[in-house]
């Protein structure tokens, strides 16, 4: 059963443009003779994590927008979104059905950690394009042992190790508490607070991990708050972070409070946690901020906001995540306008990993998209930034994230 995106934001999605193109393994001819793209990808548009939902309503109304003005090197591409609540067995049913049933030529933007993981052995074996994974976890960037997967977003260790670093710089010998998601997204974060720490990590008095469908961590909140620490680092989902916020709130408990950038949402974290409640907060970024009148003059904001008022007007301006929707998508079609004619698989992960400083339009300025045969990171810079009640402000310079805390060695292959 397919829906259409511009009725039902729901369970599956499908962009389509007219024709149905039958796809021969060994060459895309048939795709590029029928004039169609057909992309895949799986997202939590239902249960605990559904805020993450909008990251793939973004992407399609991204292509709906592509399709209007006359798709890519004159195809139309029919993105093919279904639901996987998150769950890892969903989604490898959903994956199999998109590529052997729906016959999509690559995968695009698939959300999770656990999800895609489950994923990449089927994807690679078959040589399929898993692009632009909307998790920051280090295993995207594998070449050598999975030459067809490829991240997006800057990686949960180093954006860890920045916290670090700024603990360090601003509140040496401070008392540290971290409420972690337990699944590889929060130990990998939590990881990259200790690495980045190093003997100072001693400071870590309390550390509680908590399981992403949570209805309330108040119990949590109070452990960490006996703890005497001064500062806490958030490193959980959305809705977990807004009750976290809000229950500090509520007890009258105000440490130095770190965010991590997938919760950095206005309108999934903030607002419901309290926007005065989370006055204060730091977090990393890499886009742009919609709610942020630095940018109201800004040519790519602005095409993003009348994006959003005509392709997507039900999602939500404060919603980072339709920001990164259409980050990612664009960054999906300029790979395919460098494919050119040749839309063979081979040459997809080609011109993916043969992004040179690709600017999108929402991105930070100072922040570019660079890959290479060996280099499958293709955001490696972020800025930290605090919450003033309405906005994001900057603090400080761009970090080039990918090296905080680490050396050389330290890179995956």
């Amino acid at each position: 059963m397919r829906l259409n995106l511009k009725k039902i934001a729901a369970m599956l999605l499908l962009v389509a443009s007219p024709s149905g193109a039958p796809m021969a393994e060994e060459a895309p001819a048939g795709a590029a003779a029928d004039n169609e793209i057909r992309i895949g990808n799986v997202m939590p548009y239902t249960g605990p994590l559904a805020a993450f939902g909008s990251i793939g309503r973004a992407e399609a109304a991204y292509f709906d927008m592509i399709n209007e003005h006359g798709g890519i090197n004159g195809r139309k591409v029919r993105f093919i979104s279904y639901d996987d609540s998150a769950d890892p067995v969903t989604t490898r049913e959903q994956t199999r059905k998109l590529v052997e049933n729906d016959k999509v030529w690559l995968m695009f933007g698939s959300f999770g950690t656990p999800q895609n993981l489950a994923v990449r052995p089927y994807l690679n074996e078959r040589k399929i394009p898993q692009l632009f994974i909307a998790s920051g976890d280090e295993e995207w960037s594998r070449p050598k042992s999975f030459p067809w997967t490829m991240g997006f977003p800057p990686t949960f260790r180093a954006e860890g190790r920045i916290y670090a670093n700024y603990i360090q710089a601003s509140y040496a010998e401070r008392r540290i508490a971290v409420l972690w998601q337990n699944d590889q997204f929060g130990r990998d974060m939590f990881r990259g607070l200790q690495e980045g720490l190093g003997d100072t990590a001693r400071m870590i008095v309390s550390d509680i991990a908590v399981d992403g469908s949570e209805k309330s961590v108040d119990a949590q909140i109070e452990v960490l708050q006996s703890s005497g620490a001064e500062i806490v680092l958030l490193d959980v989902a959305p809705p977990i972070a807004a009750l976290a916020i809000r229950r500090m709130n509520d007890i009258g408990w105000h440490p130095v409070l770190l965010l991590d950038n997938a919760s950095a949402s206005i309108a999934n974290a903030l607002r419901p946690g309290g926007l005065e409640n989370s006055i204060g907060v730091i977090s990393t970024a890499f886009l742009k901020d919609a709610s942020d009148p630095a940018w109201k003059d800004d040519a790519g904001m602005k095409a993003w906001s009348a994006f959003m008022d005509k392709y997507y007007p039900d999602g939500d301006k404060a919603d980072g995540n339709a920001v990164f929707g259409y980050a990612a998508a664009e960054t999906m079609a300029q790979v395919l306008r460098q494919c050119g004619d040749d839309l063979s698989r081979e040459n997809i992960m080609h011109q993916a990993a043969s992004l040179n400083r690709f600017q999108s339009s929402v991105l930070l300025p100072g922040i570019a998209i660079n890959t290479g045969p060996s280099d499958y990171r293709p955001i490696e810079q972020m800025r930290l930034v605090q919450f003033d009640g309405y906005t994001w402000q900057p603090i400080g310079e761009v970090i080039e994230s990918a090296f905080v805390g680490t050396t050389g060695q330290d890179r995956p292959n």
